[in-house]
């Protein structure tokens, strides 16, 4: 059963909310992605969300730029946990959508990644859906170990390599 619904506002925002698809994916995440629009199509936006949680979906991760409404609509329509991704294609680079995703009035919560952080936003679906599920907790505290042995491996060639070196092997 589809468990998260990744929406973008445009199709323009798929190669950077791929990387939201790739984490779900690494944890084995059913999702389904979609476009929808706040602006655009406001009655559609709100009658998916209206009706996400009795489809199974338990998390929404929504990227959007300028604007960046999509986010913040769908929270109005919906009980379940909605992480927007604000995205760069605007002119002042995706601050005006970082700022739209974040200054949600009080009671209509919207996490937020960073710009362009649809990976993070994956990760954190997970760590969502992980809070009732141990096995999938587990999946998420092995990657956060990998993480930190790679964190651990590149040190040490650093440390052992110099600087210089270091960066011409890069």
């Amino acid at each position: 059963m589809t468990r998260v619904c990744v929406l973008m506002g445009s199709d323009s925002d798929l190669p950077t909310m791929a990387a939201c698809l790739e984490a779900l994916e690494r944890f084995e995440i059913p999702y389904e992605v979609m476009i929808s629009s706040a602006h655009r199509v406001p009655e559609k936006t709100a009658e998916m969300a209206k009706n996400a949680a009795a489809r199974g979906i338990e998390v929404i991760v929504a990227g959007a730029g300028s604007a960046a409404h999509l986010a913040g609509v769908i929270a109005a329509h919906t009980p379940l946990p909605v992480i927007a991704v604000p995205l760069s294609g605007s002119a002042l680079n995706g601050l005006d959508a970082l700022y739209a995703s974040v200054q949600m009035p009080r009671g209509v919560p919207v996490a937020t990644v960073a710009i362009d952080g649809a990976f993070n936003a994956g990760i954190l679906a997970v760590q969502i859906l992980g809070s009732g599920d141990p096995q999938l907790r587990d999946k998420v505290a092995a990657y956060k170990e990998e993480l930190a042995r790679q964190v651990a491996s590149k040190n040490a060639r650093l440390q052992e390599m110099g600087y210089k070196r270091y960066l011409e092997s890069k």
